[in-house]
């Protein structure tokens, strides 16, 4: 009977400190750290070349549209959105690391201005928070703050990815200054076709690298091919194809060297934009306004001036 109540304790305690530990671990470890992004971040400085070029194109070779839209002035330390659009037809599929078909997955990385940063989570407003839903916003690196990615996360939910931003306040920030400003975004959907050490991924195109005659065409274990080619100097030559493209030659076709021997399974691509903001002056926009109200007040006495000056003259004509 104790042995069985001590057990009893152990069940109790057992299940909430393996949530503890689970919740600890996606902390500690986000998902989103094993993604796409995290190769960009580990092999270049900057996502974006000398030449405007988002380096994420260096590995999503597929080019596809992408939209932001932002708003056209902000004022300082006010938080406003980016909003980033990344279309594709929701109903395709992709090539899966391991062969299979399922669906595609986006990212984006967004390229402020210097001093413009992330919206601290107390300052959304709830509207803007439901907006933006469970999306996981990260800066590139840790001193570039106003560099942000996220990613990868479904695409039928986030094709549309909101941004909560806050502008500097160049009073305390004394590097920004009132000026109108570039904001960068790439945005990619689906895997891509070339990892960062060069290595084709199984989302692409395979090729011949020898011309011959295909003499066998194997199953592997992992589901890919084993294609043995026939030189004309009688050498073999195997192709190694992973799981995922389909072959589109037969044994005892002959092949011309980089000729390709499977379809391109590619449904996904990367796109990138830019836009402008104006970081106004609240100043500027107040002497604006009183321009305007004196030049009103000007015509309103204007035109009382004027009825005056013609109801004299009407007097004087009637003396």
């Amino acid at each position: 009977m104790q042995n069985r109540n001590v057990c009893q304790k152990k069940e109790k305690w057992i299940g909430p400190v393996i949530s503890i530990l689970f919740f600890a671990g996606l902390a500690v470890w986000p998902l989103t750290s094993e993604a796409y992004p995290v190769y960009a971040q580990q092999n270049y400085a900057s996502p974006r070349e000398a030449t405007g070029r988002i380096v994420c194109a260096n590995c999503h070779l597929a080019k596809k549209p992408l939209d932001i839209e932002v708003p056209q002035t902000v004022l300082p330390n006010t938080v406003f959105e980016a909003v980033v659009k990344i279309p594709y037809d929701l109903q395709v599929k992709q090539v899966l690391a391991n062969g299979k078909k399922g669906g595609l997955n986006v990212g984006a990385v967004l390229i402020l201005p210097e001093g413009f940063t992330l919206a601290p989570a107390e300052r959304i407003p709830p509207e803007l928070k439901e907006r933006v839903g469970n999306l996981y916003f990260q800066p590139y690196k840790p001193d570039q703050k106003n560099i942000l990615v996220v990613g990868p996360v479904p695409g039928k939910k986030y094709s549309e990815m909101v941004f909560p931003l806050l502008s500097p306040d160049p009073s305390t920030n004394k590097e920004t200054n009132f000026l109108k400003y570039p904001i960068y975004v790439g945005g990619n959907r689906g895997r891509g076709q070339i990892y960062p050490d060069g290595s084709k991924s199984n989302n692409t195109v395979y090729s011949a690298s020898v011309a011959g005659q295909v003499n066998k065409i194997a199953s592997t274990p992992k589901g890919g091919y084993e294609i043995t080619i026939v030189t004309s100097e009688a050498r073999e030559v195997v192709e190694l194809i992973p799981a995922g493209p389909t072959l589109t030659i037969s044994e005892g076709e002959t092949v011309k060297v980089d000729q390709p021997l499977t379809n391109n399974p590619n449904v996904g691509g990367f796109g990138q934009a830019e836009a402008e903001v104006v970081l106004q002056d609240p100043l500027r926009i107040q002497g604006l306004l009183l321009f305007f109200a004196s030049v009103i007040l000007a015509q309103i006495f204007l035109v009382l001036k004027k009825k005056q000056f013609e109801k004299v003259q009407l007097a004087e004509m009637n003396f």
